[in-house]
């Protein structure tokens, strides 16, 4: 990831209205064909460890403790932890995101969003911050190791710089904002054979340090606004900006126009076929394995899932929660755009990679 660019594009003309039905029941969510979370191998407390040391020095010289509304620390936070970062280099394909309410709870009974690694990495873990400290624990229950590292979260920025308007449910905000822990739950890949970060969740369960914001008030939910996820400010720039495609590539990246169709296509198609309606972060079907497509960064980073579910009639659903075949030409036509997509995209990350800043 490079310099940003100035917002050139209005997404907020695409944002995607509920339809007639959701396209998938209560508690299920695209491709949710993962292992289980802990697998029949226990994982390596010296492997573990040497990752916890990694993440724990990294966080704390790219993310340290600083002012809650530091906009500058947050970018070099970002494009740390965005690029060939260890803390990457340790997450899952599919790492599940969330709240830790109640330590009692087992994971398989908590509510926790998926995310690919490039989201999670440039709009989500950069609005935390670190100091190194963190402690290994074994939970026997859910047969996984978890790594709890000190942190607290940046309460102050704009609203633009939060990949969606946290504030949208109180209680949510307030864990955000009060956040002073941050869990790791590391088990075996059974791919891979090695040990990867499958679940984090932030909470409120550690202990204060000094670098814990004041908390704030709960911030407008401007109905008109935030709840359409993508939405216009004063200036008539398209908000929230961290997850438009501008700040994750170079102005000079010569696949961006063709990105920026190519994601305007798939998103209209999107749309005809009510592939949006609950797909969104306050999660209105109650999905305990929540997939979000709402913005560009979203639906890029969840494309080849969505790509694949398309294509094996696993979505949509219809009002009862059983699998709506697309009619054909509808699903051809879809494929094709979010295909055409997801080419755009590695495109763009090719050059990048190609073209590093200097």
């Amino acid at each position: 990831m490079m310099a940003r660019t100035p917002q050139r594009t209005l997404f907020a003309a695409l944002i995607l209205t509920a339809g007639a039905a959701c396209a998938l029941p209560p508690g299920e969510s695209p491709s949710v064909k993962a292992d289980g979370l802990a697998g029949a191998e226990k994982p390596d407390f010296g492997r573990v460890s040497l990752m916890a040391n990694e993440i724990a020095s990294e966080l704390k010289a790219a993310c340290p403790f600083a002012a809650p509304a530091d906009e500058n620390a947050l970018k070099a936070c970002e494009l740390r932890l965005y690029g060939n970062s260890a803390l990457r280099k340790h997450l899952s394909q599919i790492t599940l995101w969330g709240r830790l309410l109640d330590e009692k709870l087992a994971l398989k009974e908590t509510y926790l969003t998926q995310f690919g690694t490039d989201i999670l990495t440039s709009a989500y873990l950069p609005l935390f911050m670190f100091n190194g400290e963190y402690e290994i624990k074994y939970d026997e229950r859910e047969k996984l190791y978890k790594i709890e590292f000190a942190t607290a979260f940046r309460n102050r920025l704009a609203p633009g710089l939060f990949p969606y308007p946290f504030w949208h449910n109180e209680n949510k905000w307030n864990t955000y904002q009060g956040a002073n822990r941050l869990t790791a739950w590391v088990g075996i890949d059974r791919r891979l054979q090695t040990e990867k970060i499958k679940v984090m969740q932030f909470s409120v369960l550690g202990k204060n340090n000094p670098a814990t914001p004041t908390p704030i008030a709960l911030p407008t939910f401007e109905k008109e606004t935030h709840a359409k996820w993508l939405w216009t400010d004063a200036e008539g720039k398209t908000q929230p900006r961290v997850t438009l495609f501008d700040n994750q590539y170079s102005r000079s990246n010569p696949h961006l126009q063709k990105l920026d169709q190519t994601y305007r296509d798939m998103a209209i198609e999107l749309r005809k076929n009510e592939c949006m309606n609950c797909h969104v972060p306050d999660n209105p079907d109650h999905m305990k394995r929540l997939v979000i497509l709402q913005t560009p960064a979203h639906a890029a980073s969840e494309i080849g899932r969505l790509i694949q579910d398309v294509r094996e009639d696993r979505m949509p659903r219809d009002d009862a929660g059983i699998e709506k075949p697309m009619p054909t030409t509808a699903k051809q036509t879809l494929l094709a755009k979010a295909e055409a997509f997801q080419a755009a995209i590695q495109d763009a990350k090719s050059w990048e990679a190609e073209h590093p800043a200097k």
